[in-house]
């Protein structure tokens, strides 16, 4: 299998370090040689060679702060450039999100889809925003169109959805879906004020030094409106959807709650009324007996309630280089994998 990455950050770099860790098992295991085959980023450079590129020296040129082709030069192109020119079986776009217009990664998609290529994302712009259309494409153009690192990152939930759950009539998605701000409610949890647990989660990497996207609940907003369209079948849009951030709770609130056996937590769910599906986001006040409550720190979860099971709670990473890398990893293992 020949690939492309677009995009060569932190998830593009988890993903490569994986594909040469697990080189022995995708062959053994599923019978998989996968070879990169381009690489392009808006800082790093771009390298395209039809033979493979040397991904353990793009690697250490990139961790190095280099750019990535080396001396003997690279890609003479942008991105949409070299999907159109590539050779190759699958595109991995990787690059950055965009929530309100979806771009550069949906012009990305739609250019690798209509190429013919398989395609597996973690941005979640173009598949909040245009999942609808993207899928649409690809089984016109007899292609897959993959994004399970979208949301939870490697924590398999839209797999345990569509896959695992099979036959069940899911009516309720409810969970934490953003580690930042639960890290944020946690520390608050202890006493810190939110001005003090945010600026920790600044000092960690969790947050961003402009924080709107995690505080303010976008974030988790976009990722509800995904489940809504790839787990329930709706058609919609973020703007669809209230939302409400973590940035009128105060600690005082939080031991208040906390005195009632309750817990602050951001909560994205999506759930049926009748024959309309509804979603938001927002905080709530959670009984600790509930398993959210007990989902402390960066760490995601979600319960999925089923007519046949009743409540599934997964729990995992919600964010991660290696475990977000691992997500693109599973998806190509889908497309290319021996069954």
């Amino acid at each position: 299998m020949k690939l492309l990455l677009i995009g060569f950050g932190t998830v593009g770099q988890g993903l490569a370090e994986l594909l040469i860790d697990k080189e022995n098992i995708l062959k053994d295991k599923y019978g998989m040689t996968v070879q990169v085959v381009g690489i392009a980023d808006m800082l790093k450079g771009s390298v395209y060679n039809p033979g493979g590129v040397d991904l353990a020296q793009a690697l250490k040129r990139a961790k190095g702060g280099e750019m990535i082709p080396g001396p003997a030069g690279g890609f003479d192109g942008d991105a949409l450039a070299m999907i159109k020119q590539a050779k190759a079986d699958m595109m991995v776009e990787a690059t950055y999100t965009d929530i309100k217009t979806g771009e550069p990664a949906t012009s990305h998609i739609r250019a690798a889809l209509e190429k013919g290529m398989h395609v597996t994302t973690t941005n979640k712009g173009p598949t909040a925003l245009f999942l609808y259309e993207l899928e649409q494409l690809a089984a016109k153009e007899g292609v897959e169109f993959l994004y399970e690192g979208t949301v939870m990152s490697g924590t398999p939930l839209l797999n345990l959805a569509r896959e695992t759950l099979a036959g069940c009539r899911i009516t309720e998605a409810k969970g934490i879906l953003n580690g930042t701000t639960n890290y944020i409610l946690t520390r608050m949890e202890e006493g810190l004020s939110y001005e003090v647990a945010l600026a920790k989660a600044q000092e960690l990497g969790y947050a961003e030094a402009v924080p709107d996207a995690d505080v303010l609940g976008w974030d988790a907003l976009a990722k509800v409106t995904i489940i809504a369209n790839a787990i329930f079948g709706k058609k919609s849009t973020p703007e669809d959807f209230p939302c409400k951030g973590i940035t009128e709770i105060t600690a005082e609130a939080i031991a208040e709650a906390k005195s009632r056996g309750k817990r602050f937590k951001l909560i994205g769910k999506v759930w049926r009324d009748g024959d309309q599906i509804k979603a938001s986001v927002g905080p709530e006040e959670i009984d600790l007996s509930h398993p959210l409550a007990g989902i402390m720190g960066a760490t995601n979860a979600v319960t999925l309630t089923t007519d046949i099971l009743g409540d599934v709670t997964i729990v995992g990473p919600g964010a991660g280089r290696t475990e977000t890398g691992y997500s693109t990893l599973v998806d190509i293992i889908h497309v290319g994998g021996k069954r």
